[in-house]
């Protein structure tokens, strides 16, 4: 009789790694913007580089943009692509910046199979940059929760203009 230990550990583990098909291989995607992980790392902070290139997330709560509130707008760390306006910012209470809609043309998503559930990821459309996830649980008039890791965004506020 197989060993009640052996098979939950067997278990587990088809359950762990039979969900890496829902993640494609990010190798095989071509970005405007490629460099080696040693370019990277020269010009990102270890954090950023975590987050961007290895698909981390930060802890709650740790971002100095999830209290930003000025007009302007948030882009990538990468390569500064304008990714979402803060007038599509919102508080979810989930510490992380989340907002309701990316700019035009700024953002791509992929399947996310990690964690053992199906989620969508957000990346940078120009660098590949890992963003954060996209959830259906965001206010009007998109229903849409883009939850960002603070770390991979940076921003630029709003300039005054001359009268």
């Amino acid at each position: 009789m197989i060993d009640r230990r052996i098979l939950l550990a067997s278990v587990a583990m088809a359950a762990l790694f039979g969900f890496r098909w829902l993640q494609p291989a990010r190798a095989t995607e071509k970005f405007e913007i490629e460099k080696t992980p040693e370019e990277w790392k020269q010009q990102l902070t270890p954090m950023q580089f975590h987050i961007l290139r290895e698909e981390g997330t930060e802890r709650p709560y740790s971002s100095p943009l999830l209290k930003e509130h000025r007009k302007g707008t948030f882009a990538c760390a990468g390569c500064d692509l304008p990714l979402f306006s803060s007038e599509t910012k919102f508080d979810s209470g989930t510490g992380w910046p989340s907002f309701w809609q990316p700019l035009a043309n700024a953002v791509g998503e992929r399947k996310d199979g990690s964690l053992g559930m199906t989620r969508t990821e957000i990346h940078c459309r120009r660098c590949g940059g890992h963003l954060g996830h996209v959830f259906d649980d965001g206010p009007k008039p998109t229903g849409l929760r883009y939850c960002m890791d603070g770390f991979a965004l940076v921003f630029h506020p709003e300039t005054a203009k001359p009268s």
